[in-house]
């Protein structure tokens, strides 16, 4: 039974606190283990070379500060990491930075029906990341986007259409879940990857198995037309899409997972970054994400 009022924190709650926790248990064992290797080193180099240390209060308190600033160095959050993977030849970063500031292809998330109309945030939310397309590479030309998309789409056979009764908002073509339309040209195409289904009530919705399938399709596509080029993409799936069934950092490792399985059966690009917009970056355990991407630069090299 899921408990309710003030005996059931909130899920943001959780994650500050689970994060705080995290954070003092990283400093305080940091402390000890440079305190235990200081103290190591002390007392070698005092049996070495006896009446070296002759004022030990002041190594003692030199030592502590020592330990201390390296806790907090520990402890500190990051501002990014990164994994260098041998085979294939690979780099993924995750960064905290705007998505559109980046050089190389961009990821946009799309929905079954590739709405582009803002109106107002009543079908997209001008503050997505598919609002901030149409607004920074379009200039809000939401007709010149919708020919590209157009032109992408034209060998693409819609799979239901919806009628204007049930669908009186936005376009009323669905194609399957996983299509991807590369928009613009080299070296800045736009990957829209249709991940989650459009409802009738111009609500956007998303399960693990249509992100995963979209992801797999990507893949595919940027190889295809990518050239191997860098690639950057937001955390998908984190927004408007209502994936509630993961959390940040879980929706994180299946980006990282899918991207560097499908690389292992064949090249997609040379370096992926995945761009955290600034103020989500503390949902994320970076050190966590680290130690999950060296796990996975191990498991390609068994992999050969």
């Amino acid at each position: 039974m899921r408990m309710t009022g003030p005996t059931s924190p909130s899920r943001p709650a959780r994650v500050r606190l689970a994060r705080s926790w995290r954070v003092r248990r990283l400093f305080a064992g940091s402390v000890l283990a440079a305190f235990g290797a200081v103290s190591a080193v002390v007392q070698f180099v005092s049996q070495l070379f006896p009446g070296t240390v002759s004022r030990p209060g002041p190594v003692l308190a030199g030592s502590v500060a020592l330990c201390l600033a390296w806790g907090l160095a520990r402890a500190r959050p990051q501002a990014a990491v990164r994994q260098e993977f041998g085979r294939p030849g690979m780099t993924v970063v995750v960064e905290e930075g705007d998505l559109f500031e980046q050089p190389g292809h961009l990821v946009v998330g799309f929905t079954d029906t590739f709405d582009t109309r803002v109106d107002d945030g009543a079908v997209i939310n001008d503050g997505s990341v598919q609002g901030q397309l149409l607004a920074r590479r379009y200039a809000d030309d939401a007709r010149r986007l919708d020919a590209e998309l157009a032109a992408a789409l034209a060998g693409v056979a819609p799979v239901e259409w919806e009628s204007a009764r049930a669908k009186p908002r936005g376009k009323r073509a669905r194609y399957p879940v996983g299509t991807v339309a590369v928009l613009g040209s080299r070296p800045a195409l736009v990957f829209a990857v249709a991940y989650s289904r459009m409802g009738n009530d111009c609500v956007a919705s998303c399960g693990v198995e249509d992100l995963w399938l979209g992801l797999d399709r990507l893949w595919d596509a940027v190889r295809r037309h990518g050239q191997l080029e860098r690639l950057t993409m937001p955390l998908t799936g984190a927004g408007l899409a209502r994936l509630h069934d993961l959390d940040e950092d879980s929706l994180l490792r299946l980006i990282l997972l899918s991207f560097v399985v499908h690389s292992w059966e064949r090249e997609v690009c040379r370096e992926l970054r995945v761009v955290i917009r600034p103020g989500e970056l503390g949902r994320i355990d970076l050190p966590e994400t680290g130690a999950f991407l060296a796990g996975l630069a191990a498991g390609a090299r068994r992999h050969v």
